[in-house]
């Protein structure tokens, strides 16, 4: 049978993404926000975010140009979401989710309301409950519902298959 192994679950069912706040409001540098990035994700999901990922999101203005050499906290609020919804999702699906999303709410906002989404649904996934309907009236919260669910499927399926 195949099962995740109970210090596995411990550890990602503890676990939580930096909240807004928690992002540095400091500017980083290149390197500095790769491997902010990576530590952050590191513990639950096999994603590695490199310079050049970075750079290429740049210019195609997935994320805002950095100023001075820095990015800051919006950047590295989209850069996480980027690097935990490319792991489901095609680059031009990840570009129109943060467009959608743009169109509606500040950064701050939309990072929150993800984070909320994730947190809970990989709680919930790892500790054995069944994840409650999406229902939203409001169709931007229905689609992050929808991606933050197959993302938490996806490392949930992925733990499975490293362990056994």
């Amino acid at each position: 049978m195949l099962e995740i192994s109970k210090e596995r679950k411990e550890i990602i069912s503890n676990y939580n993404l930096p909240t807004y706040r928690e992002i540095p409001a400091v500017g980083l540098y290149l390197d500095q926000t790769s491997k902010y990035i990576n530590e952050c994700l590191k513990p639950v999901v096999n994603v590695e975010m490199t310079n050049s990922m970075i750079s290429n999101y740049v210019k195609k203005h997935l994320i805002a140009n950095p100023i001075k050499k820095q990015y800051y906290r919006e950047q590295i609020a989209d850069l996480i979401f980027i690097a935990l919804t490319k792991y489901i999702l095609s680059l031009d699906y990840v570009d129109r989710i943060l467009k959608k999303q743009r169109k509606l709410m500040d950064s701050e906002q939309a990072y929150s309301i993800f984070i909320e989404y994730f947190d809970e649904y990989l709680h919930q996934i790892f500790a054995g409950k069944e994840i409650r309907k999406v229902d939203d009236k409001d169709e931007s919260k229905a689609l992050l519902k929808n991606v933050v669910i197959s993302i938490v499927r996806q490392i949930y399926l992925e733990e499975l298959l490293r362990h056994n």
